[in-house]
């Protein structure tokens, strides 16, 4: 089978069971979202170490069964995201454990890694923002919206703890009437 077949020439694409949509469709927006996420994360994987990737991988089948759930509103079971956004809730709970408590707002960087963490969670939210958007027009299920919620609080936390282990502090951001 070849990769390409010219039919999204014209702007269109077909969904999994074949119904023919355009490709600006708040559906195959929110899918093509969700895989840049997967995309990100899968660039951050490759910094991170042995807990961590293996985290981020479950995530990325997470967002691979999001994704065919979008594609394909019939599999809307496939993705059952509330036992997984309680998932993410411990893990950020446990990584919030050494972490000094925030009071101001912090500027995304320090590390390559906090680097990376920090532009998945904007993808992330951008994700997010995306299936809102589908789910306006078509009703997702709320324990996914929470998942890519909760998913972009865990992206924080961990960008956190990478600085926090690489012994860099977090920058606070001070704007400019703050000095």
């Amino acid at each position: 089978m070849k990769i390409y077949t010219r039919k999204g020439d014209a702007g269109r694409t077909s969904l999994f069971g074949g119904a023919v949509t355009l490709k600006t469709d708040p559906r195959i927006v929110a899918i093509g979202e969700v895989d840049e996420l997967n995309a990100a994360m899968g660039l951050v994987r490759t910094h991170a170490g042995e807990t961590l990737a293996a985290q981020i991988e479950e995530v990325q089948c997470q967002l691979f069964e999001l994704g065919a759930q979008l594609a394909s509103p019939e599999l809307a079971g496939l993705a059952e995201g509330s036992g997984k956004a309680r998932t993410l809730e411990s893990w950020i709970d446990a990584a919030e454990q050494g972490l000094p408590q925030l009071k101001n707002f912090i500027l995304p960087g320090g590390t390559a890694l906090a680097a990376d963490l920090h532009v998945a969670r904007a993808v992330c939210r951008r994700a997010e923002r995306a299936v809102f958007a589908l789910h306006d027009r078509n009703p997702q299920r709320a324990d996914v919206l929470a998942f890519l919620n909760r998913l972009s609080d865990w992206l924080f936390v961990v960008a956190r703890v990478a600085n926090a282990e690489a012994g860099v502090p977090d920058t606070i951001w001070k704007g400019s009437h703050r000095k």
